[in-house]
């Protein structure tokens, strides 16, 4: 019986998500977030995604690194179920695994050959993802419709994609940071309205009005917003935490 085994690190993931907080709790929700894998160490080989552009879609196998450290549960509260009641891990996408390995599909917009000074960079252009960013990635594998869609699957607690009946306001000054860095991040509205009207906040706490300001990091941006009445979130600021790239 093989007991444990051992899995190389072959690309990682630039996010726009810095932090755990208001990361999408499912990929292909948040359509806006865009970022890239780089093959690593000998996986950065143009031979290994030779025929990978064929395909609109990709697995990605992963871990979670930015929960490792704090080990696994058998028992969690599943968001979905609003934190209340605990289900067994392996029932829920949790990141508190037994071994700490998530899978994604995620879009696959494009591979790129990176010239460099010691050979080329394999980059895969990704989108409508959930990743943490420094995400590393053990395996990536086409998505194969007639394969992978089950018509008559059923899903349990979390059959169908949950809604929230949120409205996104930004205050003058948020839009005209966002307009200063347009060029370089065209969807970057986009992308905070998605992340926000999904609601990121700890799940006992969704569906209810909250007056706290809250703080997320988005590429390289710290946005403040809060709740404006029970059904909008207003986005108070939009903050650069670096020089603009050149």
């Amino acid at each position: 019986m093989i007991d444990s085994i051992k899995v190389n690190v072959i690309g990682t993931v630039d996010s726009p998500y810095k932090e755990k907080f208001a990361i999408p709790r499912q990929p292909g929700i948040v359509t806006a977030a865009q970022g890239q894998i780089r093959l690593t160490g000998t996986a950065n080989n143009a031979e290994l995604v030779r025929g990978l552009a064929q395909f609109s879609h990709i697995w990605l196998i992963f871990v979670f690194h930015g929960t490792q450290a704090q080990g696994w549960k058998p028992l969690v509260r599943p968001p979905r179920l609003g934190g209340n009641k605990k289900l067994g891990v392996l029932a829920t996408r949790s990141t508190f695994r037994p071994n700490p390995i998530g899978m994604s599909v995620v879009k696959l917009d494009e591979i790129e050959l990176q010239a460099e000074h010691q050979g080329s960079q394999v980059i895969l252009h990704i989108s409508e993802f959930d990743l943490l960013d420094g995400t590393p990635i053990v395996d990536i594998k086409p998505y194969v419709p007639y394969a992978d869609i089950i018509a008559d699957a059923q899903g349990g607690y979390a059959h169908q994609q949950p809604t929230n009946d949120l409205s996104i306001i930004f205050t003058a000054a948020a839009v005209t940071v966002i307009d200063e860095y347009s060029s370089s991040y065209p969807k970057l509205r986009q992308l905070i309205e998605q992340v926000l009207s999904q609601d990121p906040r700890p799940a006992y706490k969704q569906k209810h009005a909250d007056n706290k300001i809250y703080g997320m990091s988005l590429y390289e941006f710290n946005i403040q917003w809060q709740f404006d009445g029970s059904h909008t979130i207003r986005v108070i600021s939009v903050e650069i935490n670096k020089p603009s790239p050149v």
